[in-house]
């Protein structure tokens, strides 16, 4: 049976792309069949298309496209015989849903329907926890002077709730967003991995707590 596992964070900064490299090559070293699905590319898998053009007209996307596209998605999982899948950045989907504007009960009905599309694929979320502040610092040495500007920036163009000015608020909507995340998780009763205080440990800290906090799922796509 394959396994998603979808890394998240309670922040960009926080090392969720770099966490997902290392996972691919563990994995594919451990001779499973990995396909390692990056942020970007929702705009370019096939099967995503209807969400893609969706972004590109109008910027947003109808939750019953996302839950099309999922399932789509997971039918080409089976169908190609990955063993693993590591998503970055990927489902729940839930800054794009927060971004929208939706409001609780629209994300609980959605949250429980993608369950139901992802349950096939094993579902499991890596979640790296951490100061947001801190975390988004380090992203902006590692983008670059402009790119904290650019980023509240973008959260303060979009409908999400408390609304975005500047950095204090940008952090104080990112602990929003961790709490709607793990809320959401917790009542779905997804499989959860949470590393805790991520934006201080090493890459290679971080690669091992996943690691060995992922074996039980591991040995259900080990063929």
């Amino acid at each position: 049976m394959a396994v998603l596992i979808s890394v998240w964070g309670a922040s960009p900064g926080v090392g969720k792309s770099t966490l997902c490299a290392g996972l691919v090559r563990w994995l594919a070293d451990a001779g499973l069949r990995v396909d390692h699905f990056r942020e970007e590319e929702v705009l370019t898998r096939p099967q995503f298309s209807a969400v893609a053009e969706s972004f590109q007209r109008s910027g947003a996307v109808d939750l019953a496209t996302l839950i099309a596209a999922t399932a789509e998605f997971v039918d080409s999982v089976l169908v190609d015989g990955a063993d693993v899948v590591v998503a970055d950045a990927l489902v729940p989907y839930l800054p794009t849903v927060l971004a929208m504007g939706h409001e609780e009960e629209t994300i609980g009905a959605f949250m429980t329907e993608l369950t139901e599309v992802l349950a096939p694929v094993l579902p499991v979320m890596v979640f790296l926890d951490g100061n947001a502040e801190a975390a988004l610092s380090r992203a902006a040495r590692r983008e670059g002077a402009q790119w904290l500007d650019w980023y509240v920036g973008k959260l303060a163009a979009y409908a999400v709730s408390p609304p975005v000015t500047d950095l204090a608020s940008a952090v104080t909507y990112l602990r929003r967003e961790r709490a709607v995340t793990l809320g959401a998780m917790a009542r779905n009763e997804w499989d959860l991995v949470v590393i805790e205080r991520a934006d201080e440990l090493s890459r290679s800290e971080v690669l091992r707590a996943a690691q060995q906090s992922l074996r039980p799922w591991l040995g259900t796509a080990t063929r």
